[in-house]
This record gives structure tokens, C-alpha cells and sequence, in this order.
């Protein structure tokens, strides 16, 4: 739909898209109040806006070198529809929803339906918690800095974590949340630490301890040096060996999120979900049991990643925590009156929230 755009360009367009509309946002912010009908409809336009551009925008992408491992799947998909049989060896469900694909549809068609799968659980997630006020919550999920690439690059990754978003749709049923969680190992084996993440918030729930351990992790990561890496490393993750060359290998891949030492940036945009989870449950005092959980889940997992954060493509055990960010960080805005001028917060958490984003683009 989009192959009369310039390869270059196409990433470049979505972030200036995505600028265009949080500043007609922050400006809607600061002329109306959030809890009027203007306010309303003027999110549900926006919203759709957003839902049928992300999905059509990503969903009919060239398929092009651009868009890196997308190269890879499709070369693999071509060899699929071939009549190749397939070396299934992990992320089986993938791989099996990869085969069944290849004999109905050819791979443009593939890429479109992964990036319903990747995109529609953060829609659902957003109508589930903030109702009419969808549209904030879901911006924030787009607006993440890792989300593009995890759904135009790392798309197993991408969808696996999204599945692990529609899971927690189901909170208050626990064996549908539960099997929706075991299908996102299926994806993608690495959301076995998310899970594992939210495992451990749900027995120890004190909200204390995820703050304490998120905080540990940073002196631990800066005193072990490799030791982390090497430590995981030879653990692995079900069996699986990327995770090994991910944590234990150099540059394996000439990968432009190689191994790069401590990653203060990366930390200071790990901070926002902290701060955001700290201040709305210490200092707003919110007791809400979901909430609490789903920043326990964060902490947890992040903090992980703090401990192996000089490991090769440390930027995918990243992503394995902030495609919570959304959620964390949106949550309470929309669903609890905290503010006097809430709508006006809410613009500004949105604005400051996308620019690093976007500045981290421009930098790139």
C-alpha cells in the first residue's frame, strides 16, 4: 500500500507522524477537560486514527533489508511456500503458525497478519483498563521506544510480548490469563522471564521489595561486570542457544545495539515506568491489586535486564520489561482522578514520554 515510499523514509514517517499527533494532543491537553464529550471524541477519532494507521502503515511495509531480520523471515517464509520442510528446533508455536501460513498466503500477507497479532493485544489492553480514554494508553503503546522495531525487525519477540499483553486482559481469569502467558513462551521462549516476573509479584506482594531489588540490581550490574552474562548465560532458557550467544558472544551479527558497556540512557528510560509506579502507589497511595502486580512484573523483569545490561542485543532482554511501560505508566492517569488538571498531566506525561523516543530516532 505504502511501496511508493522511499525504503530510507518509511521508518523516518512514523516517527514524524507519531510527532504530529502528540502535539495536536498536548495542545487538545491545555483547551479541554478530560472528563467532557469533546474530550471523548476527540479521543475515539484519534484512536482509530492511530489503530488503522500503525496496522496498515507496518502491516504493508516493504519487505526490504531496512527493516533487518524482516529479510530473514521472508527469505525463510519463500523457502516454506517452496515446499521445504521445516527444521523446527524452538518457539514452536511460531514456527508451526510460520508453516501453516506458508501453505494460504504468501509473505506480505504473513507480515500483515503479524502485525495484527502484535498490535491489536495493546488495542484490547487499552479499551479493557481506560474505556473511552483508549486512545492515551494506546499512544503510549506505540509511542514506545522499542515497539517499531520489535514490530518490523524482532517480530517473534514483538508478537510474543503482545500475547503476554492480551493475557493480562484476563486478570480476573486466571486459567485463560495463564495459557495465553504458556502460548507467548511458545513464540518467543525469552518471555519465560516477564512471566517468571510476574510469577514472583504475585506471591511476594509487597510493592517495597520490587522497588528494593530494581534499585540493588543497579550496583550489582556495575560491581559484576560480566559476571551476570556469563552467569545467565550458561543457565539458558529452556534449551535455547541464542540466549547464550545474546548474553556470552561479541558482535556476533554487526548488530547496531551490540554490546556497548553500561547503558546510562537506556537506564534513565527504564526510570520512567519506576518513578511513575513508585509515586501513584507510595505517594497517591493507590492500592489497586492490578496495578501493583503489573509494576512488581516490571521491576522484576527490568531489573533483570540491569544485571545483563552489557550483553550483546541487551536492547531484546530490555523490551522483555518496557512493553510494560505503556500500562505502568498510563494506567492510574486514566483509570483514577489524581490531578486537578489531569488532562493537562496526562499531555505532558504523553509528550515527554514520546520525545525521548523520537530523540533517540533522530540519533540513531
Amino acid at each position: 500500500m505504502f511501496d511508493w515510499i522511499p525504503t530510507s523514509s518509511y521508518t523516518g514517517i512514523y516517527y514524524h507522524v507519531m510527532l504530529f499527533m502528540m502535539l495536536i494532543t498536548l495542545l487538545h491537553g491545555y483547551s479541554a477537560e478530560l472528563f467532557s464529550t469533546g474530550t471523548k471524541n476527540f479521543a475515539r477519532g484519534m484512536g482509530f486514527f492511530l489503530l488503522v494507521f500503525i496496522i496498515l502503515y507496518m502491516g504493508t511495509r516493504p519487505v526490504s533489508w531496512v527493516f533487518g531480520d524482516m529479510l530473514t523471515y521472508s527469505k525463510s517464509y519463500k523457502l516454506l511456500t517452496g515446499g521445504e520442510k521445516a527444521d523446527v528446533k524452538g518457539d514452536f508455536i511460531f514456527n508451526y503458525f510460520m508453516i501453516f501460513c506458508a501453505k494460504i498466503m504468501n509473505d506480505r500477507s504473513f507480515f500483515f497478519l503479524c502485525t495484527l497479532l502484535y498490535t491489536v493485544p495493546c488495542y484490547i489492553f487499552s479499551r479493557r483498563y481506560s474505556g473511552s480514554y483508549w486512545y492515551y494508553v494506546f499512544f503510549i503503546f506505540i509511542g514506545s521506544y522499542m515497539f517499531w522495531p520489535f514490530g518490523t525487525n524482532g517480530i517473534r519477540n514483538g508478537i510474543g510480548t503482545s500475547l503476554f499483553i492480551l493475557a493480562l486482559c484476563f486478570y480476573d481469569r486466571k486459567y485463560l490469563m495463564y495459557t495465553l502467558m504458556a502460548l507467548s513462551v511458545g513464540i518467543h521462549n525469552s518471555l519465560i522471564i516477564p512471566i517468571a516476573g510476574f510469577a514472583v509479584a504475585g506471591v511476594y506482594k509487597n510493592p517495597k521489595l520490587y522497588y528494593y531489588i530494581w534499585l540493588a540490581a543497579i550496583p550489582l550490574s556495575l560491581i559484576g561486570g560480566g559476571f551476570w552474562e556469563n552467569l545467565f548465560g550458561g543457565i539458558g532458557f529452556g534449551g535455547d542457544t541464542r540466549a547464550e550467544t545474546y548474553l556470552t558472544k561479541g558482535n556476533v551479527n554487526n548488530d547496531v545495539f551490540a554490546y556497548s558497556g553500561f547503558r546510562w540512557d537506556f537506564l534513565f528510560y527504564s526510570s520512567f515506568a519506576v518513578f511513575a509506579g513508585w509515586y501513584f502507589i507510595f505517594k497517591k497511595n493507590i492500592t489497586d491489586k492490578f496495578y501493583i502486580h503489573l509494576w512488581g512484573t516490571y521491576m522484576i523483569a527490568n531489573a533483570f535486564w540491569i544485571l545483563v545490561i552489557r550483553a550483546n542485543f541487551s536492547n531484546r532482554f530490555a523490551y522483555l520489561s518496557w512493553f510494560l511501560m505503556a500500562p505502568v505508566i498510563a494506567y492510574p492517569l486514566l483509570r483514577y482522578k489524581l490531578f486537578p488538571n489531569q488532562y493537562r498531566v496526562i499531555a505532558v506525561v504523553i509528550a515527554v514520554y514520546y520525545l525521548f523516543t523520537y530523540l533517540m530516532f533522530l540519533k540513531s
